[in-house]
C-alpha cells in the first residue's frame, strides 16, 4: 500500500505501486481537475504540486510518491482567492479549459520558487500545451498574479462554482487597476 499527502489529507492506495499518479488522482480519489491530455509528459494537462515543484504525474508513480506532498488543482485555494487564479479569470485566458488547471498549477509552482520571475523564467517553466491558443493571455496573466500576490493590485475572486458569471458580477464586481 502507498502512502503520502494529496491535498493536505493523507491518503493510503490500494493499487500497483507501479500506477502513474494521474489515474490514482482521478480515479481512486476522484480528483478530475488533473486532466489526462497525452500520457507522455509532453502537454502539461496533468501538472500537479509534488514538494513544491510543477510535476506531470502522467509520469511519476504513486510509490515515487511515497512520504511527499502533493497537491491538485482542487485544494490551490478552496474559493478561487489564489493570485494565478483570480488574474486568470481577470485576464479572461479560459477558453475550453482542458490545459488549464495543469499550466495554473505549473505557474503557481514557478511563483512559490520564483515570486518575480523573468520572461525567460517564465518560458523555461511554463511548458504547457493548449489548442484553442491561450498563450497572448498568459503572460499578461502571470503579471498581472505576480502583482496580486505582492499587494500592488487587487482583483475579486473568481465566482464559486454554480455560479452564473451574471450574478457573481453583482456580488463581487471585478477591481479595476488601482482601486
Amino acid at each position: 500500500m502507498t502512502a503520502f499527502t494529496v491535498n493536505d489529507r493523507p491518503v493510503r492506495y490500494r493499487m500497483d505501486p507501479a500506477t502513474p499518479l494521474l489515474f490514482a488522482l482521478r480515479e481512486a480519489s476522484n480528483l478530475t481537475g488533473t486532466k489526462y491530455g497525452c500520457g507522455s509528459g509532453d502537454c502539461g494537462a496533468c501538472t500537479v504540486d509534488i514538494d513544491g515543484e510543477a510535476v506531470r504525474s502522467c509520469q511519476i508513480s504513486i510509490a515515487d510518491c511515497e512520504g511527499r506532498f502533493v497537491t491538485t488543482i482542487e485544494h490551490l485555494s478552496l474559493d478561487r482567492s489564489h493570485p494565478v487564479q483570480q488574474a486568470w479569470a481577470v485576464e479572461q485566458v479560459t477558453q475550453c479549459g482542458f490545459c488549464e488547471p495543469g499550466m495554473i498549477m505549473a505557474i503557481a509552482a514557478l511563483l512559490k520558487r520564483t515570486p518575480n520571475p523573468s520572461d525567460a523564467e517564465i518560458e523555461g517553466a511554463i511548458t504547457n500545451l493548449c489548442r484553442c491558443g491561450i498563450y497572448p493571455r498568459v503572460k499578461p496573466a502571470i503579471r498581472r498574479a505576480i502583482r496580486i500576490a505582492n499587494g500592488t493590485e487587487r482583483a475579486a475572486a473568481a465566482p464559486p462554482p454554480g455560479i452564473r458569471p451574471a450574478d457573481a458580477a453583482r456580488i463581487a464586481p471585478a477591481l479595476t487597476p488601482g482601486e
